[in-house]
């Protein structure tokens, strides 16, 4: 890892978007969210901020490897704007099931991020295979949340 700061940057980047997506989450989680009807396969609330923290940590590593390959690549420039696309989704599925406080819109915006971390790990795994490999558990926990958030949806 050539460049120490970028790699902070990276990491410091992604774990921002989580702590602008905390910011719609963390007042809804003992009001509107508690009174929900969750599947009994539901997470406790705690797992929730070590889980993503940690998802988020991957996330900047990963795009780092991919930046490292050369940012004036096309192959990297695209990757990394899809990468872009998919950490604004992630933020906006916040805004959306949390902020909003609509189940069905945190399902739209969450499918279309599934789509977009797919997407992302197939770029990255193509200019480094680590960095597409890193985003893996990402897309793991997306799933399990794609379907939690629809039984919550259908639930309530």
């Amino acid at each position: 890892m050539k460049n120490k700061f970028m790699l902070i940057f990276a990491i410091l980047l992604c774990e921002l978007a989580g702590v602008i997506g905390a910011f719609f989450t963390i007042p809804s989680i003992e009001g509107w969210y508690h009174e929900l009807l969750k599947p009994s396969f539901s997470p406790p609330n705690w797992l929730f901020g070590p889980v993503w923290t940690v998802l988020y940590f991957l996330m900047g590593v990963s795009a780092y490897l991919v930046w490292e390959r050369g940012i004036k690549k096309k192959n990297v420039k695209n990757s990394l704007l899809i990468f872009g696309v998919q950490l604004v989704l992630n933020i906006l599925w916040s805004i959306l099931f949390f902020g909003l406080q609509s189940p069905l819109l945190g399902f739209i915006c969450i499918v279309l991020l599934w789509i977009a971390i797919a997407v992302t790990i197939i770029k990255f795994y193509r200019i480094s295979k680590t960095a597409g490999l890193l985003q893996v558990p990402y897309l793991l926990w997306l799933t399990f949340a794609t379907v939690l958030n629809f039984f919550i949806w259908i639930v309530n």
